[in-house]
């Protein structure tokens, strides 16, 4: 079976069934199906990179990098006012992502695009739960590039398990950026944000 940090899925089976669930006291449902990543429930690292994420008022516009079916975009729109961008490589995601952020009353720009490779613009925050699964060589990627698409004093927000190699990515990060550091953990996990 294909994994979901794949362009194309059109092969898996379809099966799609509505999941509930609440973001610091803010109600969402989402439409989920095969091949995309934690289709039966809140993700908890998500979840707790939700739990330390703030916004301040000085983040406009947000990328939602590796989106899923658009759990952070969502909660991000629905929250904030806020121009956001929700990408992913996964078609069957940005599907599904598209159908949440009208299910949830957001609204999102949301396109296909492998990493960065059709982004454009730049950003005052890029969030993400990164495809570890996918392996280092894509998510470090991740994390490179993102330094480029961000506005100046922008940040980057992402969460790794430590069982996943969260103090190894913390090092990597520390060679591009000029201030990172832990700003909640939980559970093994820990929210890295690092700064431009």
């Amino acid at each position: 079976m294909p994994h979901y940090y794949s362009e194309n899925n059109d092969t898996l089976k379809s099966n799609p069934k509505e999941i509930a669930f609440s973001v610091n006291g803010t109600n969402m449902k989402f439409t989920t199906d095969y091949g995309v990543f934690s289709k039966d429930r809140f993700d908890i690292g998500t979840e707790i990179l939700l739990k330390y994420l703030t916004i301040s008022n000085e983040v406009k516009r947000v990328l939602d990098l590796g989106c899923g079916y658009g759990v952070i975009g969502t909660y991000l729109g629905k929250v904030y006012q806020l121009d956001i961008d929700m990408v992913d490589i996964n078609k069957r995601a940005i599907e599904l992502s598209k159908k949440n952020i009208a299910l949830n009353d957001v609204v999102a720009n949301v396109f296909q695009s492998d990493g960065f490779s059709n982004i454009t613009g730049t950003y005052d925050l890029i969030v993400t739960n990164p495809p570890i699964r996918a392996g280092k060589k894509v998510y470090y990627q991740f994390f490179k590039d993102a330094l480029n698409c961000l506005s100046n004093n922008g940040s980057l927000i992402t969460v790794i398990n430590k069982k996943h190699g969260a103090s190894s990515a913390i090092k990597y990060l520390e060679t591009i950026y000029q201030n990172v550091e832990i700003i909640g953990h939980k559970k093994g996990f820990k929210v890295i944000l690092s700064k431009k």
